[in-house]
């Protein structure tokens, strides 16, 4: 078994306070990286985290909120999050809108707010739009830290993730010849969010030189939806002799951009997000979602999707009745798996999923 040193939370944080920078809870989904690296702000990103006890939420959110959603304010509410500088809440979903508009409005927190507004379509409006928007935060982000990176510094950051983005599509692309778990591999995925561009790149690049090599010959499915939590469905699909082949999840694949065309930092971090790959949150189209899906199972030699949805997740459900007729007409076979990341996984679930997977099985003979 590959052994791979990934540092925790704790320790990227001790560690980036230690070198004078600052902390930045950042909550789902997209967001530009480089812009606060530039301000030598470290992201750590806030996925729930699953598990958390939601009762001081409760109080703050109607019940019918994504427990995403809910574990994320019940998080900062323990004082988990003390430890920041800075809270980033994108408004990736009302949800998540909601969630801002507590934070600025009622709970009032010591630490700096930063809210960004996300556009819904692909076009030259929403890039400027973002822009502007990203401009504005650049501003925020001035004042609180006292300097201003330059656009040299901007770019270089922009890069260093256009490079690392590059990578990722080489390990999704590598996947299905590395003998890895489901669970190994999106923990060193995953590491993204918290960890420096260097620790990162250095981590995926060990990996694909000394992972070992060999045709996995399991069922491969692409796993869909916000995050992979519980992170027990992965190892429920291996032990099912299935795998992950690739995602579309918000946390992983779903954040996976291209590269800019603008000379304008700005603009180039905006091209980035805005056509980014097809995502609920962000409005897509149906038929732009469809094929995604369906090219993401051609890239990973998947022969069916499991849509892992977080429960009350309004964006992803809107999709799934048209997603799912327009995929078994291409022949392609899907399962829908509700969840919450706070509560274990049902013995329901896992029948669901070892069946699905013996079926794709079948279907190969």
């Amino acid at each position: 078994m590959l052994h791979i040193d990934i540092p925790s939370r704790k320790e990227v944080i001790e560690k980036a306070k230690s070198e004078g920078k600052k902390i930045a809870a950042i909550y789902p989904i997209h967001y530009p990286r480089g812009l606060f690296r530039s301000f030598d702000i470290q992201p750590i990103e806030v996925w729930g985290p699953p598990k958390t006890d939601t009762k001081k939420a409760n109080a703050h959110l109607q019940s019918y909120i994504c427990s995403v959603v809910q574990s994320g304010l019940s998080f900062y509410l323990e004082g988990y999050l003390d430890v920041v500088d800075l809270i980033v809440v994108p408004h990736s979903c009302d949800s998540l809108q909601g969630l801002g508009s507590i934070f600025k409005d009622f709970i009032k927190p010591k630490q700096e707010l930063v809210t960004i507004y996300l556009p819904r379509e692909k076009d030259r409006e929403n890039v400027e739009f973002l822009s502007n928007e990203l401009k504005r935060i650049y501003r925020q982000l001035a004042e609180f830290c006292g300097f201003e990176p330059n656009d040299e510094k901007l770019m270089e950051e922009i890069k260093k993730e256009e490079e690392i983005d590059e990578l990722v599509g080489k390990f999704y692309r590598e996947r299905k010849d590395l003998l890895l778990s489901s669970r190994e591999f999106y923990t060193i995925l995953r590491s993204r969010e918290y960890l420096s561009p260097d620790n990162f790149k250095s981590i995926l690049e060990y990996t694909l030189l000394n992972a070992s090599k060999v045709k996995l010959k399991k069922i491969g499915v692409v796993l869909s939806g916000l995050i992979p939590e519980p992170m027990d469905i992965l190892d429920v699909i291996d032990e099912t002799d299935g795998f992950v082949a690739i995602d579309d999840m918000a946390c992983c694949m779903r954040r996976v951009y291209g590269k800019g065309n603008s000379n304008d930092p700005f603009e180039k971090m905006a091209e980035r997000i805005v056509n980014g790959p097809p995502d609920p949150t962000k409005g897509n189209s149906f038929n732009e979602r469809f094929e995604f899906l369906k090219s993401l199972t051609e890239i990973g030699g998947a022969k069916g999707i499991v849509f892992y949805n977080v429960k009350f997740c309004e964006p992803e459900y809107f999709y799934h009745p048209i997603l799912k007729e327009k995929l078994s007409s291409a022949g392609i076979k899907s399962l829908i798996i509700e969840t919450d990341i706070n509560e274990p996984i049902s013995q329901q679930t896992i029948t669901r999923i070892k069946a699905f997977i013996e079926m794709l099985r079948e279907n190969e003979r």
